[in-house]
């Protein structure tokens, strides 16, 4: 039995880290190693709350994961690959990016290899404060956003809390209300069966 073969049959412990942003916002997530990245990308979306309104991919070493195009021969398609065979033996850290525009990338290092049964489905372990609003201007729109929002004299105080729904709390983070998420993605359901 191969070393990939064995991996994929484990669960791996990740932390994803958004770059850019201090206090940090992160998310503790445990994954089959069998789970496509394709499927990864929708447990990050979800474990973040992001909206899939954007592209994004993955970095492992030297190798681009991603949807590809006819005009990006050089990313690899997300879906042909699993997390232990795009990890191999090797890569501990990762880069996931998502929103070109905004650029959010997002620093995701493993922290264990678990064996046995905890691999059948993702789950949410942890972590700190609310994720940015889609299209806020990446890392320095957050800043500016935070800004604004905190503070009622700002020129942009009111239209920065009503294009976000009227109420916005950084470091709120609902661990349950994720769970409860990604017990519904398709990538849960399948593996659970």
């Amino acid at each position: 039995m191969t070393v990939k073969k064995i991996l994929t049959g484990r669960a791996y412990q990740m932390t994803i880290t958004l770059r850019g942003i201090r206090p940090p916002i992160w998310r503790r997530v445990q994954v089959p190693g069998a789970v496509r990245l394709a499927a990864l990308h929708e447990v990050i979306q979800t474990v973040f709350g992001w909206t899939d309104s954007h592209l994004h991919q993955f970095v492992v070493a030297d190798r681009t994961y991603g949807q590809p195009d006819d005009l990006d021969e050089a990313v690899e398609d997300e879906s042909g690959v699993t997390l232990a065979e795009a990890l191999g033996t090797r890569n501990k850290r990762f880069l996931y990016a998502y929103d070109f525009g905004d650029n959010w990338e997002h620093d995701v290092v493993v922290e264990n290899i678990v064996a046995g049964n905890s691999g059948t489905r993702p789950l949410c372990l942890g972590g700190k404060r609310h994720r940015p609003p889609e299209d806020c201007g990446g890392p320095p729109g957050y800043q500016n956003f935070l800004e604004a929002v905190r503070d009622p004299g700002h020129e942009e105080h009111v239209a920065m809390l009503e294009w976000v729904g009227g109420s916005f709390d950084a470091e709120a983070f609902d661990i349950a209300a994720v769970n409860r998420a990604l017990t519904a993605l398709p990538v849960t359901r399948r593996a659970a069966q």
